[in-house]
């Protein structure tokens, strides 16, 4: 594709799903691979793939409630290949119960993961996207952002929060004349660790028939990514809602 080579990509989440998926296919289109997530043999695992296919990736072992984390990965970024264009914050948790099972625990988890990893995410990468007045922010949110489903109140309120972050980044990039692009994603059923995440015996049981009965492989969003990405820079896809075509949402 047009407009992703040599862009250099930070990936958050980027240890499996969605995120590992991305990293592989940029990474094949000749975009260079800064990669974070908690697990680093994982990361190393995906990071020797891509340098093993002739591509280029770094990676660093990132926790996104982390602000300084979040920093880290932008200061390897532009120590490994000198700029950064993208950043794609993918790392997410739905570990949903109703609201009822009081499993606040959980609730905390999602808010500080879905919400203020974002939020560092953006935090970490604005001032250089400010000061080179270019880049890209792309976000993982989920149907749970553009609709709300029982059972999954505090994991729809993080996704909605998702929406109206990026779409204010976007407003404000353009009014500034920052020129900064954003993408929100809104999946569906996608391969990803999400369900495991989900301790609501009821709720896990529910979750696990739907993705058994209609997941698409996460290679589907990470072509969408690499399509957000491949449009002309004077260009903006802003959203992007993905899924099964046999799913009835």
């Amino acid at each position: 594709m047009q407009n992703i080579a040599n862009k250099v990509v930070i990936i958050t989440g980027a240890s499996s799903g969605i995120g590992e998926a991305t990293a592989l296919k940029l990474a094949k289109e000749g975009a260079k691979i800064v990669l974070g997530a908690r697990r680093e043999d994982k990361l190393k695992a995906i990071a020797d793939q891509i340098k093993a296919d002739g591509g280029q990736a770094v990676y660093h072992v990132t926790d996104v409630v982390k602000p300084e984390d979040n920093a880290a990965l932008v200061a390897l970024a532009k120590e490994a290949f000198g700029k950064v264009d993208v950043i794609f914050l993918n790392a997410g948790l739905m570990p949903s119960s109703p609201l009822a099972a009081l499993e606040t625990k959980n609730w905390n988890a999602m808010i500080d993961v879905n919400i203020k990893g974002v939020l560092n995410g953006i935090a970490a990468v604005l001032p250089e996207f400010n000061a080179q007045k270019s880049g890209h922010v792309i976000t993982t949110s989920s149907v749970a952002g553009l609709k709300v489903y029982p059972g999954a109140a505090v994991y729809c309120g993080t996704k909605w929060a998702v929406r109206a972050i990026m779409e204010s980044l976007r407003m404000e990039s353009a009014q500034a004349g920052t020129h900064i692009r954003t993408a929100t994603i809104y999946p569906a059923a996608v391969q990803s660790e999400l369900v495991s995440h989900i301790t609501d015996e009821g709720t896990s049981k529910g979750y696990r028939e739907l993705y058994d009965n209609y997941e698409i492989p996460a290679e589907r969003i990470a072509a969408v990514v690499a399509f957000a990405i491949s449009q002309p820079d004077d260009t903006n896809v802003c959203e992007f809602t993905v899924g099964p075509t046999t799913q009835p949402w």
